[in-house]
């Protein structure tokens, strides 16, 4: 659901004053401001306000705020339960009852005015494909735009994100490369990593370099993109399951001081729910 004009919701706690606009003059009071009892978008308090105004309402509809997660949102009702995302104005309800959720956007409704957008299939540069065998999820068209923004769009793909023999250091004597580019590079793969499990070594393995990346950085990170351009439809799928208990199971492993400059060991740990990963 998306909340139609969501700033002009907000109630201003701080005393706002505004010029009369163009067109609105009141004859015979020119020299006169309008004191704001709404917030209006530009202002800065908008954000911090329209985010206190929906607080307090899902509170009030009973949901509980996440203390590690303050955009998620819980409410139990019996056994079955809503969990809502939020975004900003927008957000992503899930819920194992489908009566339970459409109450909740009603409650929504009646609250703001509100744009109910149906089934979720795109969110925040994700994708999400739902069906009767499960629900999947992949990063497809943001993968191209990050391919076509670096100018790897035409390359030819390759088979592994990363050699396993690779060994790089902040010391390295190559000449340095524009370290602006390489940030705004290395920060989109970063979000991409969000479905994309397979890349999330390699990506933190580049992400040491911000600093002062270099050549051998870079091929690195051309590297990572060649091997995109060659999965940008992998994703992640979770499947349908009717067994009420479901298994927790993690794996993880760690080098031996495979760090050349400081000698430590990476880590790294992945989370299974049943068959399918949910963080790492």
């Amino acid at each position: 659901m998306d909340v139609k004009s969501a700033f002009l919701n907000d109630d201003l706690k701080e005393e706002v004053y505004v010029e009369q606009p163009a067109g609105f003059i009141n004859t015979g009071n020119e020299h006169k401001v309008f004191k704001l009892k709404k917030a209006l978008y530009g202002l800065h308090q908008v954000p911090r306000a329209w985010n206190a105004k929906l607080d307090e309402t899902l509170l009030l509809f009973r949901f509980r705020r996440s203390p590690l997660k303050h955009a998620i949102y819980t409410r139990w009702n019996g056994e079955a339960q809503l969990v809502v995302g939020v975004y900003v104005d927008d957000l992503v309800i899930i819920g194992d009852s489908c009566d339970y959720i459409k109450h909740f956007k009603k409650e929504m409704a009646d609250a703001f005015k509100m744009s109910d957008l149906g089934l979720l299939r795109y969110y925040l540069s994700i994708e999400v494909r739902q069906s009767a065998r499960g629900t999947s999820i992949s990063q497809g068209a943001y993968a191209a735009k990050i391919l076509k923004k670096s100018g790897m769009a035409g390359y030819n793909p390759c088979q592994v994100p990363m050699a396993t023999c690779l060994k790089l250091s902040k010391m390295s004597t190559e000449p340095l490369v524009d370290a602006t580019a390489y940030r705004s590079i290395v920060g989109s793969l970063r979000y991409l990593v969000n479905t994309r499990l397979d890349l999330a070594f390699a990506v933190g393995y580049v992400s040491r370099f911000l600093e002062e990346p270099r050549k051998d950085h870079l091929a690195a990170v051309k590297q990572i993109l060649r091997y995109v351009a060659g999965t940008k439809s992998w994703g992640l799928k979770y499947e349908r399951k009717k067994e009420k208990q479901v298994q927790l199971t993690r794996f993880s492993d760690s080098d031996f001081a495979g760090d050349v400059d400081a000698r430590k060991s990476t880590t790294g740990v992945i989370f299974f729910l049943a068959n399918s990963p949910i963080t790492w």
